[in-house]
Parts: structure tokens; sequence; C-alpha cells
């Protein structure tokens, strides 16, 4: 029974990577399956408690993977938490393009709810990897904006794969790492967080 309904959920995120929400039928979801209309309706009821449990089936999928790393310095754990990032992207390519697609603009209710969690959860992770346990606002800023950059380098990728993936991977640290140092210019607590992650990166002669 279970293994149907996972088939169903899996059918509906790749049409929705694709299509907008209200472009995808029952019916549609129902024939990429193998299934009938009334076994749709049977487990989820309605189009929008499908997408909702698609949407949720790929966020658990991706907040499994992103549980943080424990050894390392705070760059190293961060470059883990990417590399799974990634795994997810490249691994589950439909169920991160459903849950991204459209932007922030498009998102309310419980959908709304679903993806926030997710950047919730990654911004957490972040903060972990870095020891910070509440952030400044600027600091905040200055992840979330990173974090959304992670989100568009994402689908860039996973349209054109034109960049090695470890390279993006490598690209969007050292991004985060300049991030850091511009913020550092305006307020001192992320100067002596950019100072502590530098010199665990590159040791006490790191400047």
């Amino acid at each position: 029974m279970d293994e149907r309904r996972d088939e169903l959920i899996e059918a509906a995120l790749q049409l929705f990577s694709t299509r907008p929400p209200e472009d995808v039928s029952i019916d549609d979801v129902a024939a990429a399956a193998g299934a009938s209309r009334a076994l749709v309706y049977h487990y989820f009821g309605g189009k929008y408690e499908l997408y909702l449990a698609a949407l949720g089936n790929a966020a658990h999928k991706l907040s499994v993977l992103l549980e943080p790393p424990t050894e390392g310095s705070p760059i190293d754990r961060l470059r883990v938490s990417l590399e799974r990032y990634f795994d997810f992207v490249e691994s589950h390519a439909a169920g991160f393009t459903a849950l991204l697609r459209g932007g922030p603009a498009d998102r309310s209710g419980e959908v709304g709810e679903i993806v926030d969690g997710i950047r919730q959860l990654l911004l957490g992770r972040i903060l972990t990897a870095m020891d910070v346990e509440i952030p400044t606002p600027i600091l905040r800023i200055t992840l979330r904006s990173w974090m959304a950059s992670v989100e568009t380098a994402g689908l860039d990728w996973l349209e054109n794969r034109d960049v090695a993936r470890s390279e993006l991977e490598r690209l969007l640290v050292d991004q985060l790492i300049v991030l850091l140092h511009v913020a550092g210019q305006h307020t001192a607590d992320i100067s002596d967080l950019y100072d502590r992650l530098a010199e665990a990166e590159l040791g006490p002669a790191a400047g």
C-alpha cells in the first residue's frame, strides 16, 4: 500500500518539477504512475493534498541529508553540508525543483510553511557549522542571501550542468567567505567570526 502511495508521490514530483501545480491534473498524475484516478483520490483526497505530500516528501529527504556533521573545522563542516545538499539536488532533481520552483512570491499557506521550514533548517545547519547560536541581524541577512544563491545555483546546475559539481560547491563556499568578509566591515561580531573561521581554516598566521 505505502509503496503505491510513494509511486504516486514520485510521479507527482516529476510533473510538478516541470509544470506549475495548476497545470497538473489528477489524471496526469494517475497516468504517469500507471494508476487509476480513484487510487489517487483514495490516498490524497485531491490535487492540493497530493501537492503537499509531494513537497513534504522532498523536504523530508533533504532534512535527513542535512543532518550536521560533527567533525572538522567550521568550513569543513559547511563543505560537507553543501556536498550533502547537492547530493539531494542531483539524486532527487524532481523533488528539489518542485520544492523551489516559482520562488517565494508564489509560496503561501501550508506550501510556504514547507519551503520556509527547509530554509530555516538550512540556516540552522549553517549556524551550527559556524558554532553560532543566535545570529545578529546582519549575519542572518548575509546567510539568507547566500542561501538564495545556493538555491539558484542548484536550479541552474540542474538545467545546464556545464560546471563540474565539485567546482560549483567550492565556488559557493568561497562566495560565503567573501560575503562574510564584506559583512564584517559593517559589524564587529561578523569580523570576529570571519577571523575565527579563517584561523580555523588556514591556521593562526591567517589574518
